[in-house]
């Protein structure tokens, strides 16, 4: 089997309206909505510059330019800082700052679905291997989730996602995987994916999370358009269809994932994160344990 290149480019599909976060997103992107101090696109793309990743493709909508300038200098707030000796937050806010010509932005000018998105950035990522990470699962671990896939995609190839257990009752929420024989180790191979199937229908419980390696050949099937669940353009539709040349395997990774598209996901995930913070840990206990007694 052909090695597969490495994978240098990340593709963020950053389009969604988030209307489950109304009305605070009426006017900002839900991928900017904060775990702590920080937006949940920083996550994202952290983990991505931590896996090696050098090309970062943004797939944009209407209302989006906070994301544009998030990852750019502030030359306003920088010559504030500077001027007022705080180079600790100076520091801070340009430590993400993503170089010329490492960072793109192109529009998803329909909301058609995550496979509609994905293959907005074709010409982008052109013959290649990528990456997609979905900001709205944030994913706390020692190493990067998207690291730990590429370790293992080197020796497969074809197409990966992370999946996770999730209970029976929400599989209808998810990409479900029917897998070849037993569960072992990781890295597991698919024979079939099903999107966001019936309980009844559900052919296991591993779901499918929002971190992909894909191969470029997955545009040729996007590009057909085929709408699935919910009217939309769906990926586990196209890996299902690419099944029989090109090989899907799951890789159930090590960390703990927040559901951040709910409001109980970023609630848990702004709990988690303060509680793993030396400058916020003491007082996030202090304060649960007095609203606990209250109620």
């Amino acid at each position: 089997m052909k090695i597969p290149q490495k994978i240098r480019k990340a593709v963020f599909p950053v389009a969604g309206l988030g209307t489950r976060f109304l009305p605070a997103t009426k006017s900002m992107p839900k991928e900017m909505l904060t775990v702590i101090d920080k937006p949940l696109i920083y996550y994202a793309v952290e983990e991505a510059k931590k896996s090696g990743i050098e090309e970062f493709i943004f797939v944009t909508g209407r209302g989006k330019e906070a994301i544009e300038d998030f990852f750019d200098y502030s030359y306003e707030l920088n010559a504030i800082l500077k001027k007022r000796g705080k180079q600790e937050d100076l520091d801070l806010v340009n430590a993400l700052v993503l170089d010329p010509g490492q960072v793109v932005y192109t529009r998803q000018q329909e909301p058609m679905g995550l496979g509609h998105a994905i293959w907005c950035a074709r010409h982008l990522v052109n013959n290649e291997p990528f990456a997609v990470l979905l900001a709205d699962d944030l994913i706390l671990s020692k190493e990067p989730c998207l690291k730990q896939m590429m370790g293992h995609y080197e020796t497969v190839g074809g197409n990966m996602a992370a999946v996770m257990q999730v209970p029976k009752t929400a599989t209808s929420g998810y990409g479900i995987l029917d897998i070849e024989g037993s569960l072992k180790g990781p890295l597991v191979k698919a024979k079939g994916l099903v999107e966001k199937p019936s309980v009844e229908t559900a052919p296991s419980t591993l779901a499918i999370l929002g971190r992909y390696i894909l191969s470029p050949d997955i545009f040729d099937e996007l590009e057909k358009k085929r709408k699935g669940a919910g009217g939309e353009v769906q990926i586990t539709d196209a890996f299902q269809q690419m099944l029989g040349t090109h090989p899907f395997h799951g890789y159930q990774f090590e960390g703990e994932r927040f559901d951040c598209g709910t409001r109980e996901g970023l609630l848990q995930a702004n709990i988690a994160v303060s509680l793993q913070r030396d400058d916020l840990r003491d007082i996030t206990l202090t304060i649960m344990r007095k609203l606990a007694k209250d109620f």
